[in-house]
């Protein structure tokens, strides 16, 4: 198989209590690696986004290690999106947000299997980029999950986030075969404030086919288009008594769940191995999760 995934790359930055910093590599990077241990060697990812010239060759060195990715789709940039954390996830502040990654390099990767599509930092594409990769897919019946994530966020001067609705959030669904926002993005996405159900049930019109909201620890929720009806299912996660890292694990979930519905066909086997694979993730460091997925190759 083959498969694009677009969205930004950046650098999270660890403040430590102590005055340290711990840099690791964010953003796009958790789906791609994720997907690479996934994958065989047989199959071929190529991986769409910008780096900074400073960060450029460490990155195209680290993802060359996997023999099935395609590093040509990375641009060289300025400068790196940078995360900053002091504390959990809610203290994130986000500095040097990157352009949007044009269309004229995105339809160079097209001709694939399917596309993962993850707004990182809510500027990873925009709405024009996207329709026209619609158009081009679209007669090719290739799947689209789009991870609409931080184009939830509104990024302040100073970087801090915090999360306002998207007044045009149907156009970003229009079309595109799954959806993912997490519970919190899914409560806000809407100037109406719409429950879960009729989220879902907005979905339909607009030729989604499955809708996925991710609840942490407590697990997912899949809603599903059924003869113009959404269909819901709930599924448990495994529970993991003290996690080590929690970071990257919707987007590893994103990448997971794409994968194996190109293999199995299903929607609901999908979520259910995403599900298991994003959860197994957060038991092991950010320098470790993502080559653990390897384990679940036999799985496919």
């Amino acid at each position: 198989m083959k498969i694009t995934l677009i969205g930004h790359f950046c650098i999270d930055v660890f403040h430590q209590d102590d005055g340290t910093e711990v840099r690791e590599f964010g953003g796009i990077y958790h789906a791609v690696a994720a997907m690479a241990n996934l994958a065989s060697d047989r199959d071929v990812l190529y991986p769409v986004f910008t780096a900074g010239a400073n960060e450029f060759e460490e990155i195209v060195s680290a993802l060359s290690v996997y023999k099935n990715i395609n590093v040509n789709g990375i641009l060289k940039v300025g400068e790196t999106n940078f995360v900053h954390y002091y504390g959990d996830e809610a203290s994130a502040r986000s500095h040097n947000i990157q352009k949007p990654i044009p269309y004229l390099h995105v339809r160079n990767f097209l001709n694939v299997d399917g596309i993962y599509i993850n707004m990182i930092s809510g500027s990873d594409i925009t709405i024009d980029t996207l329709d026209e990769i619609r158009l081009d897919v679209r007669p090719k019946k290739i799947p689209i999950h789009i991870d609409l994530h931080c184009l939830t966020f509104h990024v302040n001067e100073d970087g801090t986030r915090y999360h306002r609705p998207v007044s045009d959030w149907r156009r970003w669904c229009f079309m595109t075969n799954s959806v993912q926002l997490n519970e919190e993005e899914a409560a806000g996405i809407s100037l109406e404030k719409f429950s879960d159900e009729l989220l879902a049930k907005q979905m339909t019109p607009l030729m989604v086919e499955a809708f996925v909201i991710t609840r942490g620890a407590k697990g997912i929720t899949l809603f599903q288009s059924e003869h113009k009806h959404s269909i819901r299912n709930d599924y448990s996660g495994k529970t993991v008594k003290s996690p080590v890292s929690v970071i990257g694990s919707g987007d590893i979930f994103g990448a997971a769940f794409l994968f194996s519905f190109l293999k199995l066909k299903k929607y609901e086997d999908a979520a259910q191995f995403a599900l298991k694979a994003a959860g197994m993730t957060t038991q092991y460091s950010l320098k470790e999760k993502h080559q653990y997925l390897a384990q679940l190759k036999q799985e496919l």
